[in-house]
């Protein structure tokens, strides 16, 4: 026999068994498909891999016409981003859609009752939220129910002794119950999603937080905050024309944390955790934010402050000259800010924030720590793999820096990325997921 025959007949042989059982696998799906009472076993093939992975975040699909329902998400701004990223990744680990729920307007952590309710859609778009998502997670509509089922309820434990491993071995009961399966609604009852257990890595969240688009109205006060700052920026540097449309002008953003009830609460956490690298003062965040090298006065420094400091001028005063502070007030767009409620204030602030091309804040606030996980998440987008480089800060955006933790020269705060291959975002929610940019390269 030559050898190209034994090719063509050992090609023959090879083919045949594929071709049966791609013809097995088709008329199969074909008998699934068309019997309610076998349906449970496609879902036990596509959820196999799930169930039994010490990865619980891995999933191939998402059901859109099984939905999941959490209890209203409250606290600030960043813990209910948290809450409903740890709530559409819960669905997904149970193969259902997230019925669409609602924020708290309003700061009140004690009077539950007071919280004023704001659906996902007066806040983020839903539609681009599920297109960007798409086949990750998906946000449904109450509409999308057919109610002829009542739903399964779930009491979330709490405690002590409800720990990660018997958090998550719930959950998995959950996707092999048949009868679980069957129904249209499961409903989580008890606390707040933020503090449910985490099993999710911190690139999940990067994915949910980057498919958050505003909605349009609260996006276009964005861009006009953002150009009030340009426009101050080309006064600054005596450019001919201050009311250019959308100026491109580099600026730094400083989260200041230095608010009384933060100092008292991060002092008291210093010396639990025997750290003294939470809490910073005024003085030691103007001097670091100074050294930051590549500066190139006059610069203008938006200062995102607590409305508790908006009254007290001092905030803006002891700046190294070149560097022009501005918060909300002297910027003048207080009356974009006061129309809205608290958390879309601090929506507006976090994307001031996030797209300044130079940010410093605090490794232990969860605000900071969430827009250096977008800057980063940006970055790594773009290619850059290498965020321990010293970049020319004007020729690169999203560089950040922690001002609580000293750098490793001239007085400088420290370099700050996040560390996208942590598995969880507990160390986001005790200051210490960055990456250090240290010479010993070592994690603080």
């Amino acid at each position: 026999m030559s050898w190209a025959n034994w090719r063509v007949r050992s090609y023959d042989f090879q083919i045949k068994p594929i071709i049966a059982l791609v013809i097995f696998i088709v008329f199969l799906r074909t008998i699934l498909s068309t019997s309610p009472s076998l349906a449970w076993f496609e879902q036990m093939i596509s959820t196999y891999g799930a169930t039994h992975s010490s990865k619980p975040n891995l999933r191939a699909d998402v059901r859109k016409d099984k939905f999941l329902e959490v209890p209203q998400i409250v606290w600030g701004l960043n813990n209910q981003k948290i809450a409903l990223a740890r709530s559409l990744l819960t669905a997904r680990f149970l193969n259902r859609t997230l019925l669409m729920p609602s924020f708290s307007a309003s700061l009140i952590y004690k009077e539950v009752e007071l919280l004023q309710p704001m659906q996902f859609n007066k806040f983020f778009d839903f539609e681009k939220f599920n297109s960007i998502c798409d086949g990750f997670v998906q946000l449904g509509q109450y509409s999308e129910l057919s109610n002829k089922t009542e739903p399964f309820v779930i009491q979330k434990g709490s405690g002590r002794k409800w720990t990660k491993e018997r958090d998550l071995r719930h959950l998995k009961e959950i996707v092999n119950d048949n009868k679980v399966h069957d129904l249209e609604l499961v409903r989580i009852e008890g606390k707040n999603p933020f503090l449910w257990q985490d099993h999710w890595p911190v690139q999940d969240y990067a994915e949910i937080f980057g498919c958050l688009v505003l909605i349009n109205e609260i996006e276009n006060d964005v861009v006009k905050v953002i150009s009030k700052i340009g426009e101050m920026s080309l006064k600054a540097k005596n450019n001919t024309d201050a009311s250019g449309s959308n100026p491109v002008v580099p600026y730094i953003a400083v989260h200041m944390r230095i608010e009384k009830d933060w100092m008292i609460h991060c002092k008291k956490w210093e010396q639990r955790s025997r750290l003294n690298q939470i809490c910073s003062s005024k003085k030691e965040i103007l001097d670091r934010v100074s050294h930051i090298a590549g500066l190139n006065p006059p610069t203008v420094v938006y200062v995102a402050i607590a409305d508790s400091l908006l009254e007290d001028d001092s905030v803006l005063e002891g700046w190294k000259v070149g560097l022009m502070p501005y918060e909300k007030r002297r910027l003048g767009v207080w009356e974009i800010y006061k129309k809205y409620p608290y958390l879309i204030q601090s929506a507006i602030d976090f994307e001031v924030c996030s797209r300044a091309d130079i940010f410093v804040g605090n490794t232990y606030s969860t605000f900071s720590s969430l827009v250096v996980l977008s800057r980063t998440h940006k970055l790594l987008k773009l290619g850059f793999t290498d965020l321990c480089r010293n970049h020319d800060q004007l020729a690169i955006r999203f560089i950040s820096y922690a001002y609580n933790i000293l750098g490793d020269k001239n007085g400088a705060p420290k370099q700050w990325s996040t560390d996208m291959a942590d598995s969880n975002l507990l160390k986001i929610s005790f200051g210490t997921n960055n990456i250090s940019c240290d010479a010993n390269m070592s994690n603080s």
